[in-house]
Parts: C-alpha cells; structure tokens; sequence
C-alpha cells in the first residue's frame, strides 16, 4: 500500500529549474563564460550545486570567487520572486490529496521553504521538509528519502517517491520505494524502468490502482 508521497521540489512541485540556472548562467558572464540556462539543465539536473560549481571550474579552468554561491542564491531568490509558479497540475492535486505528503530536496531548507511559500504549496507540507544539507548525502544515494520516510513514520515500501531527475529516480528506487517519473518534456523518453506521468493529475490513478491491488 502506498502511504505516503514524498515529492522532489524542483522541477517536480515548482518550475524553478530554468530560473536556477539562468541564475547560474548570468552569474557566470562575470567569468566571461557564456552558457545557456537550459544546456546546463540537460547537464546537470537534479545535481549537487558544489559538484556542478566544480564541474564548471574544471571545464572552463576558472576559479570561482568566494562570495559565487551567496551571490548567486541572492540572485536566484530575486528571480523566484519575480516569476517562480508551481508545476502545472501539483496545487490542484495537492488540495484533493488525502495521503501524508513531504518534500525531499537536494537544496538548502531555506530555498525549498521560500520556494513553497512564494508559490503557496507550503500550507500542504507544514514542517515536513527534508533537505540533503540536514544529512550531508545527495541524490542518487538514497540517504534522503531513507530519512524522510523514518522522520514521516513510514517504512520504505509504504512510500512513493515522485521526481524528475536521473539521479532523483535513482535514488527512489535504491531506497527500495516505489518512484514515479514526472516528466511534462519528455525529457527522459528512455526511461522505462518506472512509471512516467506528464500531468500531475495522472498521479491520482496511480495511486489509486496500486493500493486496489494490494487491499
């Protein structure tokens, strides 16, 4: 039985991951690199951002300022302000959901509350947030959802895990949970390893077939 969902935030509750890289790319114009924000989505989705930051330091034999990564979330926080939206579909499933849900994301716990908050999916997660800064392990290892399903009370298998990153259904599927792909770009046409939705909607009949089987 699924009791559970534990969601991804980027990509897969708000549309962030455009704005956070277009934070990365004209940040990095004061290096002279000049980069777009959706070939970096393409390279580095669901990533660690000191491991993209080093990654982009050794392509471009750069070294980048002390200051980047606080410069650089100020400048993203400006951007989600302006134009950060909720993934389409996710308000209107959240508002029927019936089932326990949290978030469990690779960024910073100040970055996902204020992603919510600006897009008001907070009131559905209250304090059930979940961040890889908490215990130092980042997606694909499974440590986060591990840790999101003991602080929800659930076992691994009584959970679903939705994402929208290679390295997100990676680590779903190491920590023995059920994951859904949430792909609206068919950006991954090759996974077929896990099921896929395009509309968050679709979730629902998901849910509601797995747990007919196993009542």
């Amino acid at each position: 039985m699924i009791k559970c969902l534990i969601f991804d935030c980027d990509g897969t509750l708000v549309d962030s991951e455009f704005l956070c890289n277009l934070g990365l790319e004209i940040k990095l114009r004061d290096y002279g690199i000049e980069t777009s924000a959706h070939t970096m989505i393409e390279k580095y989705r669901g990533g660690k951002l000191a491991h993209i930051l080093k990654s982009i330091e050794k392509a471009h034999g750069i070294l980048l300022k002390d200051d980047f990564v606080s410069a650089y979330r100020k400048l993203v926080d400006e951007l989600f302000e302006k134009e950060l939206n909720p993934c389409e579909g996710v308000s209107e499933f959240l508002a029927l959901n019936t089932l326990p849900v949290c978030v469990a994301s690779s960024g910073p716990v100040q970055k996902i509350n204020k992603a919510l908050e600006i897009t008001d999916l907070k009131k559905y997660f209250d304090t059930h947030i979940f961040s890889s800064y908490e215990i130092n392990s980042w997606k694909p290892d499974p440590d986060i959802f591990l840790y999101a399903a003991q602080k929800m009370g659930f076992r691994p298998n009584e959970c679903l895990v939705i994402e929208d990153s290679l390295k997100g259904i990676e680590a779903g599927l190491a920590a023995g949970m059920k994951t859904i792909l949430f792909d609206p770009m068919n950006l991954y046409p090759h996974i077929n390893k896990v099921p896929r939705i395009d509309k968050m909607n679709q979730l629902k009949h998901i849910i509601s077939a797995h747990n007919k089987t196993y009542s």
